[in-house]
């Protein structure tokens, strides 16, 4: 009688103990999933900046008041700085083809302190960039961290002097808002997107239902 009843109290403790865990599991993953909206940390990143477009403190030199598709890399890359290289030069011709460059531009910029002007200079003319359409920037030290936490880029050292980070395009808007991120395997999305963004206001909903 004695042992039955003293195992009583410890089950209903073991039972709520776990309904304990399983509620702050479920709470972890709202939390993580912003809700259950999405799957990943990228999702997060890209579904937070449409709620929440922020301004880009990018350096004076960068300014403009084109719909900019930026990326950020770094002159070394061999690895997705390449892929999405590639992109922005097809893209580029596209732009140049449709005469769009009044209404969009390319903006690449570098996270890399070792990136200086010589070197963004000889990055440019190994992508063949139209100054006019494309441009190549470095963020200087006292901005560069801000400015990568609130695009949510995120950027480590990995062996020999490289980098490994996320990889996308970033719509920023002529006031110099970060409003939307596209993937980088997109870039047909990433440009329609902009040129729905550059639209004027009769054919902005037509065009961004297009983009999407």
């Amino acid at each position: 009688m004695t042992s039955r009843s003293s195992s009583k109290p410890s089950s209903s403790l073991t039972a709520a103990a776990l309904v304990c865990v399983a509620a702050l599991g479920a709470a972890a993953i709202w939390y993580g999933t912003m809700g259950f909206r999405v799957v990943s940390t990228e999702d997060g990143r890209r579904l937070a900046i449409e709620e929440q477009p922020r301004t880009l403190p990018l350096p004076p030199a960068a300014a403009d008041k084109r719909i900019t598709i930026a990326t950020f890399f770094y002159a070394r890359c061999n690895a997705v700085c390449s892929s999405v290289g590639s992109e922005l030069q097809q893209m580029q011709q596209k732009i140049t083809e449709q005469g769009l460059q009044d209404r969009v531009r390319l903006l690449s910029i570098s996270f890399d302190p070792r990136d200086n002007s010589d070197a963004l200079a000889h990055y440019s003319q190994r992508m063949r960039a139209d100054p006019a359409i494309w441009r190549m920037t470095g963020l200087p030290d006292a901005q560069r961290q801000n400015v990568l936490d609130l695009a949510g880029v995120v950027v480590l050292p990995a062996p020999l002097g490289e980098y490994q980070h996320n990889a996308a395009f970033h719509l920023i808007d002529a006031g110099g808002k970060l409003v939307r991120v596209v993937d980088y395997e997109q870039p047909d999305v990433a440009l329609a997107a902009a040129l729905a963004m550059s639209a004027p206001p009769a054919r902005l909903a037509h065009a961004e239902g297009e983009a999407r």
